[in-house]
């Protein structure tokens, strides 16, 4: 297909940049800008691979002939890759882009043959106009970003930037801080910027039958908020790392509290990712020997989809986890989606319902008699029962008088860090 650039005279990838940057013009004297119309041909890789390369090239030709003949001068085209082609258009509202992105999609449709059969293309299409202060670079990426929306519709559609699930830009926004928060990560770990922050379990008889251990990440004087850099340890993998330092630390507070006279065992969030690793087991044993804790004194949280996994490993490492001496429990039940006919072969210990159901107590009646049930589901299969969330003496009230074990929430005390936490416990057991 090198020969189509010189056949139709269509810009490369660069010289598309370079001639975004020359076509900007200034809002304030037209009332236009640049429209980027960027198009992806649907199922081209199937067409290669059903009628070899030659045939793909050929299609390819004479649909940029097709482009050339109907632009008539009024956009400039690059070619951005095989099968991918982009319209620059100066002087173009929202409007009269798709207007022509349109044209450009009944050109595309038009009927074409390959060998006996006659093909009817169609193609992806992604639409960004320039806006003030953008540069080029940043205006083309909106422009791919809405053609791969296009693309996961189905195809045969068009989409402007910012109609996307994930706006355009506002999509590049999230990718380029999700690589900066992996790049905190690191140098979090490198750097000793992760800490656990340690929230109370309170039982119904006031004593505090354990602590969740809450992980949180600052570099730099920088705080990033869990709901951030979790997701994104997910997304990189980073989270075993995180989660077997987590490991490591919680056994090791576990281990101070006990020396401290404390018998409250350190509650350890364990996510799918260490659970499906064949290393898991070694991580668990390596942070109860370092620590030389009692391993009753260490409870792994794991939310209730993790023991619906029949994976051999997941199943192994539950059986191995038993087999050390931590206790396991559900967290957030209620959420997910397991199967009520197989939580009698759940191997876990304590039942946590998710906070949605607390708080809309105690007048949500309907709620307080899911929350019942699945108190007294867990009592039945002998597990005790904690509810998380809670901040009003009112939730808590109702959800004692219903049997719930124990309580977890900012009512009795939000998550802090292992100094303030001796100091929470020694100041709560002067006043009992």
């Amino acid at each position: 297909m090198d020969n189509i650039d010189s056949l139709t005279g269509f810009l490369n990838r660069s010289g598309c940049l370079q001639t975004a940057g020359r076509l900007f013009t200034d809002p304030q004297s037209t009332g236009k800008q640049l429209a980027v119309i960027w198009i992806n041909f649907d199922r081209f890789k199937q067409i290669n691979e059903s009628f070899g390369h030659l045939e793909g090239d050929e299609l390819i030709k004479n649909l940029a002939l097709r482009f050339r003949k109907r632009v008539s001068g009024r956009a400039e085209l690059s070619r951005m890759s095989g099968d991918e082609f982009v319209f620059l258009i100066p002087k173009y509202d929202r409007n009269e882009a798709q207007q022509f992105a349109s044209e450009m999609a009944s050109t595309v449709e038009e009927p074409i043959f390959i060998g006996k059969l006659t093909m009817r293309p169609t193609a992806s299409i992604g639409i960004a106009i320039h806006e003030p202060g953008e540069n080029a670079f940043a205006l083309l990426e909106r422009a791919e970003h809405a053609m791969f929306a296009a693309k996961n519709k189905g195809g045969n559609c068009i989409v402007c930037s910012g109609d996307e699930p994930i706006p355009g830009r506002l999509g590049i926004t999230l990718a380029r801080e999700e690589l900066a928060i992996e790049s905190i990560l690191h140098t979090a770990l490198e750097t000793g910027g992760l800490s656990l922050h340690y929230q109370p379990i309170i039982c119904a008889n006031g004593q505090v039958e354990a602590v969740e251990a809450l992980m949180r990440c600052s570099v730099n004087g920088e705080n990033i908020p869990p709901g951030k850099f979790i997701p994104v340890a997910e997304k990189t993998g980073l989270v075993v790392r995180l989660g077997e330092w987590s490991l490591l630390q919680g056994a090791m507070q576990a281990r101070q509290l006990h020396d401290a006279g404390y018998r409250t065992k350190a509650a350890i969030n364990v996510s799918r990712a260490q659970l499906i690793s064949a290393k898991f087991t070694l991580a668990l044993h390596a942070a109860l020997i370092c620590s030389n804790v009692k391993p009753e004194l260490v409870e792994l949280e794991l939310t209730e989809s993790l023991f619906m996994d029949i994976s051999e490993t997941v199943q192994k490492n539950l059986k191995n986890a038993l087999a050390a001496g931590v206790s396991l429990a559900i967290d957030d039940f209620g959420t997910g989606y397991s199967c009520l006919a197989n939580l009698k072969d759940i191997p876990a210990k304590k039942l946590k319902l998710d906070r949605a159901f607390v708080t809309v107590l105690p007048e949500d009646r309907r709620a307080l008699a899911v929350v019942r049930a699945m108190t007294q589901l867990g009592h039945e299969l002998g597990m005790s029962v904690v509810a998380e969330g809670c901040e009003k003496q009112s939730e808590i009230d109702s959800l004692l008088e219903i049997g719930v074990d124990a309580i977890q929430g900012f009512f009795y005390a939000r998550p802090m860090p292992e100094d303030s936490l001796l100091a929470w416990l020694k100041n709560r057991s002067s006043h009992d």
